[in-house]
């Protein structure tokens, strides 16, 4: 618990330093984002907060994370055509995708930070990031098939 207030904290500093004004809803928006494993929509974050904020509309929440990536505290998942899923910044981190059911699982694994220091010895680029998925079926969606 509290490294999610810590995190809270340093998010909303980090808005604070670059002009944002901390809305009731924004708060929210962050608390939610920072506590959930789930990497959720747009529509999840709506409808998990409207019965606390019923004057807020989904626009609003997506007005949120816009301004939470442009400040660089929360990451746009876009896998193929479905809704894209929002993850808060913390380490540099992977997922792990079911094919099935769409559900994001986080895993470190920081012998690939090389992959950059290749990429950028063999090409010459100035590598500044990566991203990786992995895609499989979650154990849930596993035992489903298996009954």
């Amino acid at each position: 618990m509290a490294v999610v207030q810590s995190q809270l904290k340093e998010a909303l500093d980090t808005l604070k330093d670059t002009g944002v004004r901390i809305t009731p809803q924004r708060h929210a928006i962050l608390e939610y984002l920072i506590n959930s494993m789930s990497h959720p929509t747009a529509d999840e974050i709506y409808k998990a907060l409207e019965g606390k904020f019923p004057n807020m509309s989904v626009a609003t929440v997506y007005n949120n994370l816009r301004v939470f990536r442009e400040v660089g505290l929360v990451k746009e998942l876009t896998y193929g055509d479905a809704s894209s899923r929002f993850d808060f910044v913390t380490s540099q981190h992977y997922h792990v995708i079911c094919d099935r059911c769409g559900k994001i699982v986080d895993f470190h694994y920081p012998g690939l930070d090389e992959v950059e220091h290749l990429a950028s010895h063999v090409t010459g680029f100035n590598v500044g990031h990566h991203r990786m998925e992995i895609y499989g079926i979650c154990p849930e969606c596993s035992a489903k098939e298996n009954h």
